[in-house]
């Protein structure tokens, strides 16, 4: 069977990252293990029409965040790794320094001592030299830096597209395929600036 992705959805402005990311996982039918913070459950009523159940449901798994005793919580327990989508600058503090208070953290350092791909979405701006300390020890410790920037050269239509283009990217350190955005595959030579519209249906068709 495929080891399940962890998937945890903290605090930070931007929760739509990982909701989006779930229903994506479902489609493409990956397992996932979801931890959402407390901090994010008030994010859901804040920034999206989902309730906390609503998300709940779209992963096969889902902890408290408190239960510290989770499967996720052990090494032993076999994963793909985990995405945080979004990462709050509190949650890339405490990965960066292993202080492991709740499961989404205790879940992080698993991941990293295991070697296996812990990616961080980070949301923060601007970032003072303090953020960037911590996202360079998390870097150092074996986390990929990923912070949802968008990239136009698909030329997004919609802000769901630009929402699904950080997903992809994401989901490429993981070694999941899918087909969320058209890829870079070099400068069109007939029209080198600007891909014009249908034939941007025509590649996602």
């Amino acid at each position: 069977m495929t080891k399940p992705l962890i998937v945890a959805i903290t605090g930070a402005t931007g929760v739509v990252y990982g909701v989006e990311m779930l229903k994506v996982l479902k489609e493409l039918q990956v397992p996932t293990h979801l931890i959402l913070s407390e901090a994010a459950i008030r994010n859901l009523h804040i920034e999206t029409a989902y309730s906390p159940d609503d998300v709940r449901a779209l992963a096969d798994v889902v902890y408290n965040n408190k239960d510290v005793g989770a499967a996720v919580a052990s090494g032993s327990f076999r994963t793909q790794g985990m995405i945080v989508a979004p990462c709050t600058v509190k949650s890339l503090s405490a990965i960066a320094n292993s202080f492991t208070y709740n499961l989404v953290i205790r879940a992080a350092d698993v991941t990293l001592k295991e070697r296996r791909t812990l990616v961080l979405m980070v949301r923060e701006t601007p970032l003072h030299k303090g953020h960037l300390d911590l996202m360079s020890r998390a870097a150092d410790m074996g986390a990929v830096i990923l912070p949802p920037l968008p990239a136009f050269y698909h030329m997004p239509q919609t802000i769901m597209d630009i929402v699904h283009q950080s997903i992809g990217k994401a989901l490429d350190q993981v070694g999941i395929e899918h087909n969320l955005f058209r890829r870079w595959s070099g400068q069109d030579k007939d029209h080198p600036t600007v891909i014009p519209l249908e034939r941007q249906l025509e590649a996602t068709a």
